[in-house]
């Protein structure tokens, strides 16, 4: 198998049917790193697109930490009818963090998105652990990250974060207060969510929700009440 797990907004919307599009596919390096080849993955997705009839371009940069690329479909938007522009292509982002945090926990479900798919993952509680990272930590906190969050904390079925990828992700981006716990991870975010703009985190998500989706009234009170 591909040591890859699928992690952040786009596996949300697959495996859980979140109405939110993110612009990039994101994935961890788990188990063994020594059959890890994103080189080799991007010729397979260029050659399998290819045998389809498509034109593939591919731009890889992975002399950091996260490898990324870009595999973009020049002028397909045109031939679809979505864009007058023949000329426009459309490219879509993968990301695969190399050195991830330790403490994640994978799990595998077959999913049916257009086909189907065999996909291995971040299980619930690692996924929600994730998103805490980035509302705690990222240095301009995005709409698109509190509307996650009332997402995962509005599904009463949804397990308590993974606390040991949370913490160990903090300590990796210079967390400097106490260890998380079931207790305190709540408050943590409470506080860094006090003086959120719920009207500007509506005005940046929407562009990113699926037709028909609706934000969900979000005010400061709910958010709070969420949180506990």
């Amino acid at each position: 198998m591909i040591p890859l797990a699928f992690q952040g907004g786009t596996a949300l919307r697959f495996l859980y049917a979140s109405a939110r599009y993110s612009e990039d596919l994101d994935f961890s390096l788990e188990g063994k790193r020594n059959g890890y080849d994103f080189r080799g993955y991007l010729a397979a997705i260029r050659g399998q697109f290819a045998a389809e009839g498509y034109a593939v371009e591919v731009n890889v940069n992975d002399r950091k930490v996260v490898h990324s690329a870009f595999v973009r479909f020049p002028g397909l938007p045109g031939e679809l009818g979505l864009s007058p522009d023949l000329r426009q292509g459309l490219s879509i982002k993968l990301e695969v963090d190399t050195n991830p945090p330790a403490g994640a926990i994978l799990a595998t479900t077959v999913v049916r998105r257009y086909i189907p798919l065999r996909l291995q993952h971040y299980d619930q509680a690692s996924l929600l652990a994730g998103k805490l990272h980035a509302v705690l930590q990222r240095p301009y906190l995005k709409g698109r990250d509190v509307y996650d969050l009332v997402w995962y904390l509005s599904e009463a079925s949804w397990p308590q974060p993974n606390l040991e990828l949370l913490n160990n992700a903090l300590g990796r981006t210079g967390w400097e207060g106490r260890p998380l716990t079931r207790r305190s991870w709540r408050r943590a975010v409470k506080e860094k969510l006090e003086s959120v703009d719920c009207k500007g985190v509506e005005d940046d998500v929407r562009p990113f929700l699926a037709p028909g989706a609706d934000t969900f009234p979000l005010n400061r009170e709910d958010l709070m009440r969420l949180l506990g």
